[in-house]
């Protein structure tokens, strides 16, 4: 696809989601590979932006270089944002019970500590990313692997042939302990997208390497 049909694209998708300001976000576009700069108000505008730009056809790759700069003088002291983030984080079900740390400084919230699933790490980011005050969240959680290294490729290559979305026979599975890594092509990026949700979706999983091309 044209760059220049493809910048105009994600500028138009940007403006139509209307979860996010996008009069401050600047788009550039080389090869596919899309630059986002500028600056916006929470760091979950700036995680939805990415998202966003994601799902438009033709993005081979994103540079995320937006800044966020909350509103007002005032900013949330550092000690709010922790207690916010710790009682945000208890009161989600999919996050177990006091396995999850918070801390903050200078508005960046770190993570740390062990769950069972990539999903549950996931849900801890995601519930302290909306808070006021984060500037940016550093998850650091680890993943303990209770599975086997050939349960994990099995139960990965059965999830890639059940999305409607992947040719599986296109993507090669490789599983070195609890380390995944992703070869072959994909059609899009939503499809890389979806070969790494399948990825995580299997127990133990701590890291994805996604080698994949969008050819």
């Amino acid at each position: 696809m044209d760059d220049i049909i493809l910048r105009q694209d994600i500028i138009d998708e940007l403006e139509f989601e209307p979860s996010i300001d996008a009069a401050n976000i600047g788009v550039a576009v080389e090869d596919g590979v899309v630059t986002l700069t500028g600056h916006v108000p929470t760091y979950a505008q700036r995680a939805t932006a990415e998202d966003v730009v994601r799902r438009v056809k033709g993005v081979r790759g994103i540079a995320q270089e937006i800044e966020v700069r909350p509103f007002g003088a005032n900013r949330t002291a550092d000690d709010e944002i922790a207690k916010r983030a710790l009682n945000t984080i208890s009161w989600n079900t999919a996050v177990p019970k006091d396995s999850v740390q918070v801390k903050v400084r200078q508005g960046w919230v770190t993570l740390t500590g062990k769950v069972g699933w990539h999903y549950q790490r996931t849900a801890a980011a995601d519930a302290v990313r909306n808070l006021a005050g984060v500037v940016g969240v550093n998850n650091s959680i680890e993943v303990k692997p209770p599975a086997s290294a050939s349960d994990v490729k099995k139960r990965i290559e059965d999830a890639l042939k059940r999305n409607a979305e992947l040719e599986a026979q296109a993507i090669r599975v490789d599983v070195l302990n609890d380390k995944v890594i992703l070869k072959g092509k994909v059609n899009a990026w939503v499809e890389r997208s979806a070969a790494e949700r399948a990825a995580w979706s299997a127990p133990g999983v701590r890291e994805v390497e996604d080698q994949l091309t969008v050819s």
